[in-house]
C-alpha cells in the first residue's frame, strides 16, 4: 500500500458533475486499489460563489462536503483556499501531516502549486488532462500550466509526440494513458427504450490560441461544421451544453439544424445526476474540441468512458485516438458528417451488439484497476 496525496478539481466550479467524475475517478481508483489516498483541491478566492462569499460560506464548499461525504472521503479531503492555510474539510495540519508521509503526488491538470507541501514528496506527477492546449500555452505563450517541480509527466493525449501530432513536448517524456473509470460505481445498465443520443459539455471553455495561422479552438468551432447531422438522421439529439444565452446565432443555429439543447445544470449538477442522465441515454455522439481534432493529439474524453462503461455505444469525433484505441464495435469514429451518419446508422442497425461490446471495452482498457495501476507503474509507485 502506498501513501498518496491526489489533487484536482471538485469544486472550484460547483455542480459540474462530468468535471467531479474526471477527479473522483482517480481518488476513487486509487483506493480501489487499497492504497491510502489524501485529497486536496486548491481554490482562488476569485473562483468562490457568490462572489465575496467567505470558504465556509460558499457554494463550492457546500459542494464539496456534500461530495466527499457522498463518497466516504470524509477526514481525508481538503479544500484550501489559495494563497492561505483555511481549509474546508480536513485542517490545513491534516493536510501537512498527509503530505509529509506521502509517496507520490498525482496533480490533475497541475493545480496543486505549493512548494511547503508537496517539496518532500519524492514522486510528483502532473497529469494532463487538457493535451495540445496545455502544451502550446506552455511553449507558444509562455503560460505557466502548473508544470514545474514534478518529476513525472502524464498525458490523456494518446498521440502527444508522435509525428503525425505537431504539438511541442515541452522537453519532457509524457506518459500517454486513457482515462481510468471506476467500473463498480460504473454499471452496465439495460438502455431504455426511446432515450436520446446524447452528451454534456461546454460549448466555449478557455484558452483558444492560434499557431501559424491555424485555430486550435473549441467545441463551439467543431459543432458548427458539423451542424447538418441531425436533419440526415433518424436520430433524437440532446446535448447537455453549457452555452451562454449571449450566443444566440448558434443557439438558433442548433435548433433550426434538430440539436435539442438542455442547461447541464438541470440534468448533471452533481455526480449523482451526470450518471443518471449517461444511463438514460441510447448511445453518445462526442464532439471534440476543435483543438483536440486538429493537432491529432489522440485525446480520448473521461465522459465518453463513462458511457462506454455504461454500455451505452460512443459515436466520437476522430482526434487520432483511433490509433491507439480499437474502434468498429461499441466505439466508432468519425471525421466527418457522413462518417457520423454512417457510424449512428451502424449502431442502429445492431444495438446490442455495439452495446455489449461497449462495456467490453470499458473492462479491456479503461478500468481504473489496469490504468492507474499501469500509471503507478510508469511512475515508481506501484506496491
Amino acid at each position: 500500500m502506498k501513501k498518496l496525496l491526489v489533487s484536482g478539481m471538485l469544486a472550484a466550479t460547483p455542480h459540474h458533475g462530468g468535471a467531479t467524475w474526471a477527479t473522483l475517478q482517480y481518488v476513487l481508483g486509487l483506493r480501489r486499489l487499497g492504497h491510502d489516498v489524501f485529497f486536496i483541491e486548491p481554490v482562488a478566492a476569485a473562483s468562490l460563489v457568490p462572489t465575496g462569499a467567505s470558504l465556509l460560506a460558499s457554494d463550492n464548499a457546500a459542494y464539496f462536503l456534500a461530495t466527499v461525504r457522498r463518497f466516504g472521503l470524509d477526514g481525508s479531503a481538503a479544500l484550501l483556499l489559495a494563497g492561505t492555510r483555511e481549509t474546508v474539510g480536513a485542517t490545513f495540519g491534516d493536510l501537512q501531516r498527509a503530505a509529509a508521509r506521502c509517496d507520490a503526488l498525482i496533480n490533475l491538470s497541475g493545480v496543486l502549486a505549493r512548494p511547503e507541501i508537496t517539496s518532500s514528496i519524492p514522486i510528483r506527477a502532473y497529469v494532463d488532462l487538457d493535451p495540445a492546449f496545455n502544451q502550446l500555452w506552455h511553449a507558444v505563450e509562455g503560460i505557466d500550466v502548473g508544470m514545474a517541480d514534478h518529476t513525472h509527466f502524464i498525458t490523456v493525449g494518446l498521440g502527444l509526440g508522435e509525428p503525425d501530432c505537431p504539438v511541442p513536448t515541452c522537453g519532457v517524456t509524457w506518459i500517454r494513458t486513457l482515462p481510468p473509470v471506476v467500473l463498480d460505481r460504473w454499471p452496465a445498465v439495460d438502455p431504455p427504450d426511446a432515450g436520446p443520443i446524447t452528451t454534456v459539455g461546454n460549448w466555449r471553455s478557455y484558452g483558444s490560441i492560434e499557431v501559424d495561422g491555424v485555430l486550435f479552438g473549441q467545441k463551439a468551432h467543431s459543432t458548427r461544421q458539423l451542424m447538418d447531422i441531425p436533419t440526415r438522421s433518424r436520430e433524437r439529439f440532446l446535448l447537455a451544453l453549457s452555452i451562454h444565452a449571449h450566443e444566440r446565432r448558434d443557439l438558433d443555429a442548433l435548433a433550426r439544424h434538430g440539436w435539442t439543447t438542455i442547461d447541464p445544470t438541470k440534468v448533471a449538477a452533481s455526480p449523482d445526476a451526470y450518471q443518471r442522465f449517461i444511463q438514460r441515454s441510447y448511445a453518445e455522439l462526442g464532439i471534440a474540441k476543435s483543438g483536440y481534432v486538429l493537432s491529432r493529439c489522440g485525446w480520448f474524453s473521461d465522459r465518453s468512458a463513462c458511457y462506454l462503461a455504461t454500455s451505452r455505444p460512443v459515436v466520437a469525433q476522430e482526434t487520432g485516438f483511433s490509433r491507439h484505441v480499437p474502434t468498429g464495435e461499441g466505439l466508432l469514429s468519425f471525421a466527418s458528417v457522413d462518417e457520423a451518419i454512417s457510424a449512428l446508422e451502424a449502431v442502429r442497425a445492431d444495438y446490442r451488439r455495439h452495446a455489449i461490446r461497449a462495456r467490453a471495452l470499458a473492462e479491456e482498457l479503461f478500468g481504473s484497476d489496469l490504468v492507474l495501476s499501469r500509471i503507478l507503474r510508469e511512475i515508481g509507485a506501484a506496491s
